[in-house]
């Protein structure tokens, strides 16, 4: 067993670490502790096994017997030992013989379940290195074609630039030959200078062509490599086969040394035997004693009755005393008996004093049995107090714990939420646009339900929470948002992680939030959600409530606050008032290019980056069901229609603006904030979406816009001079938002159907180059006079 621990498998090509690294540490002890006790040997005779374990305490022999089998190790002198050992007790010494016998029967199965896992160790490390070698293998193989793959991509390269050459020579001399006296001198002039440009190129790529030949000279030495790697491999695997014959011939000898140890049990039943029949003597006289202690409690209880007999016994004669005395007392006042009578009942109220007396002796007496029967049950009750007592302090323990763990909890949750506020802080400094994604669950009518799903999360402790993978044809892509919520997130949780977004509006900001993805996503059940139901309300409707729960809070520090709500939508290319009383159901789409009011809406920026709509109704709120009314007549006149993608898909860009002016009478300060709140419409394909007439119309004037809007996003990336603001209403609309000071937040929604895999790698695509951009530091909008009452709103 010795040399099975000194075979070492040879070092991988491929890693720097050495293979000793790779043991286990428990199992490095057990070699250290093996080659210690094979040198103290070598010197000095082996101390008997027992010897060894004297660390152990016997009296948890059955707690304990699975942790001394894991650390419990033998040699073969310690084996030959145990089977030659012979136990040297008294002759009538039965109980110390028993404990031999148990200690014996104990180091026997230790000695045999150490035997078993030695063999599953060998059994594991042979699968473990069968493993690593297939692994290894199957590298090689990939490594080779990968550099072949190369190689030949080069070559083709290479011939192709070749004929480009041959081909650009074969023009220059036509082109020679057609030309007049004229202009062959410009002629040749330009084509040497063509000639030397596809030098140099050919340069470059020869070039690139030592560079990939190196890179295969290098992979061929790789690939020698793991090929000598593997043949030590084989090697080291043939030495653990011979290992594993000598092991299994060991362990035969063990199995016949087992049937010596069975034979000695089979002697040592009898000593046991006999050993049986003394416990269950003394059993027998251990029911004696709790038969006697039974008749013990049922006497005390005879003795406690007969007690409370007696008691009531004495007051029914004091009674009866107190009765004659009353007769007596009436005798003499009123009949006047002779004095013989009076002496009769002397004599018996004597007689009753007495027998009152003995009554009080007897009493005692029971007094006296019921104090030593009391004792009795004292000791007997002495080992459950003590379990009581242990068992409290095992309760006050586990109390401490759940104390320590609460605190633990909350130390977390307010760590979670200092790194929110420090990351939002982070992220208003750097001026990005801050992104959150959701994944929408599937739906019955998402088709196959049981493909491999598309959508997964990381669970690292960089990603978790933040980032998504999507598979798109066996392809992994990863990305990371700000926040990333799966498909059982409740409205409430998202909500909490944009509530300090919301709140920055009344305290004076420009907020902007914003929905984003394709058509059948989630966009409006986000932003809108189902208002009749209280836990599924969508971010406007919560957003509003915490609004005007925040400004009726903070009265009592004297700040009123001013609110103007204003909604429309943009459908075609152009400006709709959703709250404009004239207008119809959002049904009836064909009315009017420009909405029914008749009016033609215009988009106006000031020199404070302020953005107004002319003519457009604006309405002064002043509490959540004002709000909820103006929201629910701006759903009814919303442009909805039918398509293959969606029974109700949004065919217009929705945007709610809250400008909010607040005054504090205390300090006079004044702030002015905005809270721009957006549902675009989902972007579609018509192959898809199937949509014919106006729905084609729309779906073009959809995806003109949002085209419009990776254009602007593009360009903020890349931080050009121009920024193609202009090239559709909703961008200019939303340019204090886009490039502003404002605090913007997109929400990207993704289906997790696999038939719009393509679509959502698009939105995260998308989603990822916003999250990139940097708008500016947001600024705080605080004036020292009072605002004047506007009939315009602002979009800034």
């Amino acid at each position: 067993m010795a040399s099975r621990n000194q075979n070492r498998a040879p070092r991988s090509p491929f890693t720097k670490k050495s293979s000793a690294d790779e043991v286990p540490v428990d199992k490095r002890r057990r070699i250290e502790t093996r080659k210690t006790d094979a040198q103290g040997s070598m010197g000095r005779p082996r101390p008997p096994l027992s010897v060894r374990q004297e660390a152990a305490p016997t009296s948890d022999i059955g707690s304990t017997e699975g942790s001394e089998c894991a650390s419990v190790e033998f040699t073969k002198e310690e084996v030959e030992a145990l089977l030659n050992e012979k136990l040297k007790v008294k002759k009538f010494d039965h109980k110390g013989k028993a404990d031999q016998l148990a200690d014996y029967t104990k180091r026997l199965k230790l000695c045999i379940k150490w035997f078993q896992q030695v063999e599953e160790g060998h059994l594991l490390e042979e699968e473990k290195l069968r493993n690593a070698l297939s692994s290894a293998e199957q590298k090689c193989t990939d490594t080779e074609v990968e550099m072949k793959n190369k190689v030949d991509e080069l070559n083709a390269t290479s011939s192709k630039l070749r004929e480009d050459i041959a081909t650009l020579e074969r023009k220059l001399q036509r082109k020679n030959q057609r030309s007049c006296h004229r202009r062959e001198k410009g002629a040749r002039d330009a084509a040497e200078k063509l000639q030397a440009s596809l030098s140099v190129e050919l340069e470059k790529v020869r070039e690139e062509k030592l560079v990939a030949e190196q890179r295969v000279a290098s992979s061929e030495d790789l690939y020698n490599r793991a090929q000598e790697y593997n043949k030590s491999l084989q090697q080291y695997n043939s030495k653990l086969q011979s290992d594993l014959e000598t092991t299994t011939e060991s362990l035969k000898r063990v199995e016949d040394e087992k049937r010596t140890v069975v034979e000695t049990l089979s002697n040592s039943r009898g000593h046991n035997k006999a050993l049986q029949d003394q416990l269950t003597s003394l059993k027998a006289s251990l029911d004696d004693a709790l038969k006697q202690k039974e008749s013990l409690v049922n006497e005390l209880k005879c003795l406690r009755g007969e007690l409370q007999q007696v008691r009531d016994d004495r007051v029914r004669h004091v009674r009866e005393i107190q009765d004659l005395k009353d007769e007596v007392v009436k005798y003499k006042e009123y009949t006047g008996k002779s004095c013989a009578e009076l002496d009769t009942l002397t004599r018996k109220s004597k007689a009753v004093e007495e027998r009152c007396s003995s009554q009080r002796m007897q009493i005692d007496t029971l007094k006296h049995e019921l104090e030593a029967a009391n004792e009795k049950l004292k000791m007997a009750d002495l080992s459950a107090s003590e379990t009581r007592t242990e068992f409290e302090e095992n309760k006050r323990i586990v109390r401490e714990l759940q104390d320590r763990l609460a605190e633990a909890e909350l130390q977390i949750l307010e760590g979670e939420n200092l790194r929110k506020k420090l990351h939002n802080t982070i992220l208003e400094l750097k001026g990005n646009i801050r992104v959150f994604c959701r994944v929408r669950p599937l739906l019955p009518d998402d088709g196959n339900t049981t493909e491999a799903p598309v959508i997964s999360y990381p669970t690292t402790t960089e990603t978790l929470g933040r980032g998504i993978d999507l598979v798109q044809s066996g392809q992994k892509y990863p990305f990371t948002f700000d926040k990333v919520f799966h498909h059982e997130t409740s409205q409430q949780d998202v909500f909490v992680e944009i509530s300090q977004l919301v709140q920055s509006a009344l305290d004076g900001y420009k907020v902007c939030i914003f929905a984003y993805g394709q058509t059948g996503s989630g966009k409006t059940y986000t932003m809108m959600g189902r208002p009749d139901a209280p836990e599924q309300k969508g971010l406007i409707p919560r957003s509003l409530e915490q609004i005007f729960q925040a400004s009726q809070s903070l009265q009592a520090q004297g700040w009123k606050y001013r609110m103007q709500a204003s909604m429309l939508e943009i459908y075609n290319e152009n400006i709709r008032d959703l709250l404009c009383t004239s207008r119809s159901s959002g049904a009836d789409l064909s009315r009017t290019e420009n909405g029914v009011c008749g009016k033609q809406y215009t988009i106006k920026h000031d020199a404070n980056g302020n953005t107004h709509v002319s003519d457009l109704t604006i309405v002064d709120v002043c509490s959540i069901k004002e709000i909820s009314s103006l929201l629910q007549q701006a759903g009814n006149s919303r442009s909805v229609g039918k398509t293959q993608m969606n029974e109700q898909s949004s065919r217009s860009h929705f945007v709610f603006t809250l400008r909010i002016s607040g005054m504090n009478e205390n300090t006079e300060q004044q702030v002015q904030g905005v809270l721009n709140l957006i549902d675009l419409a989902g972007s579609e394909r018509l192959s898809r979406s199937g949509a014919t007439g106006e729905r084609l119309k729309e779906t073009q004037a959809i995806n003109k816009s949002l085209s419009s809007l990776s254009d602007v996003i593009f360009s903020l990336a890349k931080k050009e001079d121009h920024v193609p603001f202009r090239n559709s209403k909703l961008t200019y609309l939303l340019q204090p938002c886009l490039g502003g000071d404002s605090k913007t937040l997109m929400v990207v929604n993704i289906s997790p159907d696999a038939s719009s895999v393509g679509e959502s790698l698009c939105s995260l695509r998308f989603a990822a180059r916003v999250n990139a951009c940097e708008i500016g530091i947001p600024r705080r909008q605080t004036t020292t006079t009072r605002p004047p009452s506007d009939s315009r709103l602002s979009y800034g």
